[in-house]
């Protein structure tokens, strides 16, 4: 699909900031696309939640937040009962891009990025979801060795202009509240890279391999 194509963009997301770390210099750089993002977790926090719709405005986005388990504990979640709490939180199921993790998260490693992707994928596989295309994050930090850079050798990769840059730089430290020493200060990626489907047979197999 051609960018000027693009009307409707659906992202959804394991945790508020997310959809600012692997994807805000893409929503700030199309302001021209309807964008809605869906973060499954924290709505019962507070102050994660403010900061959150804080960060949409900055963005000029709309979005809705759910309750999805975050407990430090990391449990697995009930397939069905993750995909259930999509469904519910979407305004629609039509969209003309679906944005979301990666099957192998996009660092070492978070659970709730691996079940999103998954969800996503899969919901995207049944119709549940319908959209033209699908992009998951294509970041990697290489078991840990460094922070999440963003991979060039993904089908879309874009180094973000400076202004750009500065801005998420901004949602990140100032609206989330991240001291700039924290780990997502210091990872907020200055590239942004997405894995492209156009075909839900493709995007299952690549879900079979666990996004590598």
């Amino acid at each position: 699909m051609k960018p000027g194509a693009i009307k409707s963009v659906l992202v959804i997301v394991a945790h508020p900031d997310d959809e600012t770390l692997w994807a805000g210099g893409t929503i700030l750089s199309h302001p021209e696309w309807n964008w809605f993002i869906v973060c499954l977790s924290r709505k019962s926090d507070s102050d994660r939640a403010t900061r959150f719709y804080r960060a949409l405005k900055v963005l000029g986005v709309d979005g809705i937040m759910g309750n999805m388990d975050d407990g430090p504990e990391q449990v697995p979640l009930a397939e069905w009962e993750l995909k259930q709490e999509i469904i519910q939180l979407l305004p629609s199921i039509n969209f003309d891009l679906v944005i979301t993790h990666n099957p192998s998260g996009e660092y070492t490693r978070h659970i709730r990025h691996e079940e999103t992707s998954r969800a996503v994928i899969e919901l995207w596989n049944e119709k549940k979801i319908i959209a033209n295309e699908l992009w998951t994050f294509a970041y990697d930090d290489q078991a840990k060795q460094h922070f999440p850079q963003a991979l060039k050798i993904a089908n879309i990769f874009v180094e973000l202009p400076e202004k750009i840059w500065n801005i998420k730089y901004s949602i990140i430290t100032k609206e989330f509240g991240f001291d700039t020493e924290s780990w997502e200060a210091k990872t907020t990626p200055k590239g942004e890279a997405f894995w492209q489907f156009t075909k839900t047979t493709d995007a299952m197999h690549w879900l079979s391999k666990g996004g590598l």
